[in-house]
């Protein structure tokens, strides 16, 4: 896993790869994962193994390991 550092109040997009058997969870459950993992107005679209996500991070500056599923990460202007 590699690291990433998400900003307070930053808003951010994600390429997701999910694996086969994880391809089956509807985008409102990849966005429950993310809303749980601390991330607020979030959206997805895609269907299948690859899934696009956006989201803003509303808490403190935080650092650490990106989950495998994440193959591309941006912070967007």
């Amino acid at each position: 896993m590699a690291d990433f550092t998400v900003e307070k109040g930053k808003r951010y997009k994600a390429t997701i790869t999910l694996g086969l058997l994880q391809s089956v969870a509807s985008n409102e459950m990849v966005a429950d994962r993310l809303r749980e993992a601390g991330f607020s107005d979030v959206s997805v679209a895609g269907s299948g193994r690859t899934r696009t996500a956006t989201g803003l991070w509303s808490g403190d500056t935080v650092s650490g390991a990106i989950p495998d599923e994440i193959t591309d990460i941006t912070m967007l202007a």
